[in-house]
């Protein structure tokens, strides 16, 4: 449906908090009611963009993708193509975590947590989210084999793969702990095996 300037600014109110309450409190305990208060929009209002949950829990969905892989952009991922800029989008991650203070871990991630055994609809979606920033990390892997910094026989897809896990897991091992440390050891080891991959 086309939205008003207006409009759209109420369904973006609607989505940003429905999004901080789900992250806060979980998808479960996040009531249609709960998100109506917080973005101060009435009943009809809501369900004028939102026949129910199931299609916040979407919309939600597609605004963290965006958040996540913009500021991951802006870490110059979509533009990776040496170590310099591997080690920069390396620093953008930590330094967000790190002024976090390592609460919340990835939204992307705590959203699959909540809803990949529940909802096979949201689970697809956040296949695609998770896709999507893969496809950005194998690109600047494939852009820094092109330019001869890596093996021609490195699997990009492969690495890409391992890549996205070292980040996961950092994310969820540092958000565990409080501290920035095992995202900071999970990506400089990988970081480490592909300069053992590179080219000299």
């Amino acid at each position: 449906m086309a939205l008003t300037r207006k409009g759209q600014a109420t369904r973006e109110r609607i989505v940003a908090a429905a999004s901080r309450l789900m992250l806060d409190q979980g998808v479960a305990r996040t009531t249609v009611e709960d998100i109506q208060g917080a973005a101060a929009v009435s009943p009809s209002q809501l369900y004028h963009y939102f026949p129910g949950k199931n299609a916040l829990v979407l919309a939600v969905i597609e605004h963290q993708t965006g958040q996540v892989l913009d500021a991951q952009c802006q870490g110059g991922l979509d533009k990776l193509d040496n170590f310099d800029a591997l080690g920069n989008w390396r620093d953008l991650m930590v330094n967000i975590l790190a002024a976090s203070q390592c609460v919340g871990g990835c939204p992307l991630g705590s959203l699959a947590s909540d809803l990949s055994e529940t909802d096979p609809v949201a689970r697809v979606q956040l296949a695609n989210a998770f896709q999507m920033w893969e496809e950005l990390i194998r690109d600047g892997l494939t852009r820094m084999q092109d330019r001869g910094e890596l093996s021609a026989t490195a699997d990009t897809a492969q690495l890409a793969v391992a890549m996205l896990a070292a980040v996961q897991g950092g994310l969820l091992l540092s958000q565990v702990r409080r501290s920035p440390d095992p995202l900071i050891k999970s990506v400089d080891t990988m970081i480490d095996h592909l300069r053992m991959l590179s080219v000299t």
